[in-house]
């Protein structure tokens, strides 16, 4: 365990957080939206910034990195521990943010940070400028308290330019610089916890795939009088398929789909079993009125540690006002797969073209198109990484940590796929934070135990995870 003084951490960051937060928001000001064209020299903008922090921080090494073709930039940089037994960690998170308008709801402009009731708003407040800055004051606090001129682990970030656009950029990114990337750990600050008393390290992320399935029958529209119930309605077959997806206990029926999935251990049940889950209370944030899924598992377990299929959208044929008596030419099916740790994007794709065409009739023609996947990733309860980061949040919070996956997906498996490593996760947002919504905000005081959590952190890995 770091022998970092406690108090030495906190009197440094308690000294240091008006000017911090100063920081903070004029990099809140700067609109780098990824999605908006027109924001393309903020992104740019936003970047330069960055980079520009980050060598005031202390880092030797901060660069602008390009993406392919109109690809938005990313920030690298790299603080050496000149250490040869330390570990490398690599910190993960993007400066890009989702488009913000004050006629959206917001309550002020979402590009001019205020801070209420201990409550920063601005868009990229959490969602992710936030959680990445705290990583300049933590280094800095890891500095102060331990007397060392370097950290005590070899420290690299990046931070990614497109995360809010898909990450279109991003494997070919980390495929290019791979050689610079290389390290021991990956830690995502990209994230959340259960709750502001109920702090928590995720230990992974689902995958996803999706796809749409288009459905061709008759050359045109043709009356459903003369020809209906004679030849093959793609509407009809659109539905089939949608119906077809589940078995009676709501599991996948596509054969082959659950193939590699690593199950769920004891201990991990009990582990999201302890959680202080309302179920009431998720549902009304769902804004749906029953929980339905899986049989045999919780809806924790549902939505974090099972795969899925959803129907994302269905249609074909006359959709104007009253009636049209037809058989329509062409329907549509748009589905999405959440997949887990054991499962393969591409089998996943290949069983899911094989049970299409399997369960069309003759006379049905239809093409499937695949939008790409995102690998699951998972970091064993045990890695002593994963200890430490827990270790490091117990400290700063002052409470038991607990643990959560999530349910949705993120380039993070990219990191893991190409260089090798186990994937952490360390965030302090918590769900009223708003993320993409208007008003988004982050609450200051677990953005200053994130502050601690990081400056813990890097001593606790240098004294329990020695490279030989």
């Amino acid at each position: 365990m770091s022998t970092t003084p406690d108090s030495a951490v906190r009197a440094y960051i308690a000294g240091h957080r008006e000017a911090f937060l100063d920081d903070l928001a004029d990099w809140l000001r700067i609109p780098s939206v990824s999605a908006d064209p027109d924001r393309a020299p903020d992104v740019r903008r936003s970047a330069e910034w960055l980079a520009a922090k980050l060598t005031g921080t202390g880092f030797p090494v901060a660069e602008i990195w390009e993406t392919d073709g109109d690809g938005l930039p990313a920030v690298f940089a790299e603080w050496p521990s000149g250490d040869p037994a330390a570990p490398t960690v690599l910190v993960y998170g993007h400066h890009d943010v989702q488009p913000a308008a004050r006629e959206d709801g917001w309550h002020t402009d979402p590009f001019e940070p205020v801070t209420v009731g201990g409550r920063l708003y601005a868009r990229g407040a959490a969602d992710d400028k936030g959680q990445v800055f705290f990583h300049t004051l933590g280094v800095r606090a890891h500095l102060a308290a331990t007397g060392r001129s370097a950290p005590a682990v070899n420290l690299k970030l990046l931070i990614e330019g497109e995360e809010e656009s898909g990450s279109p950029n991003f494997p070919a990114l980390v495929q290019k610089h791979a050689d610079r990337l290389a390290c021991d750990a990956v830690i995502v600050s990209d994230t959340g916890m259960w709750a502001a008393d109920t702090p928590t390290v995720c230990t992974g992320m689902r995958g996803l795939t999706d796809c749409q399935i288009d459905l061709y029958g008759p050359d045109q529209d043709i009356h459903s009088g003369s020809f209906g119930g004679a030849v093959p309605n793609p509407a009809t077959e659109a539905a089939r398929l949608a119906a077809a997806l589940h078995d009676d206990d709501r599991r996948v029926a596509i054969p082959g789909f659950y193939d590699g999935v690593v199950e769920l251990t004891d201990r991990e049940r009990e582990l999201f079993a302890e959680l202080p889950f309302d179920e009431a209370q998720w549902l009304r944030t769902a804004h749906s009125h029953a929980a339905l899924g899986e049989a045999g598992s919780t809806t924790l377990e549902r939505i974090w540690a099972r795969p899925t299929a959803e129907v994302n959208g269905i249609a074909g044929g006359y959709q104007g006002p009253g009636g049209k008596t037809i058989v329509p030419s062409a329907a549509q099916l748009k589905l999405s797969f959440r997949l887990v740790a054991g499962q393969d994007a591409a089998a996943v794709q290949q069983s899911v073209r094989d049970w299409a065409a399997a369960r069309l009739p003759a006379g049905i023609r239809h093409e499937i198109t695949f939008w790409g996947a995102t690998r699951p990733c998972l970091t064993p309860l045990d890695h002593p990484a994963l200890q430490s980061v827990v270790r490091a949040m117990g400290r700063a919070f002052g409470r038991k940590i607990r643990f959560t996956r999530e349910g949705g997906s993120g380039p993070a498996a990219d990191l893991q796929d190409v260089l090798g490593v186990p994937v952490l996760f360390l965030g302090i947002s918590v769900p009223s934070d708003g993320w993409h919504a208007p008003n988004e905000k982050v609450e200051l005081d677990l953005l200053m135990k994130g502050v601690e959590t990081a400056a813990h952190l890097w001593g606790d890995l240098a004294e329990t995870w020695r490279r030989p």
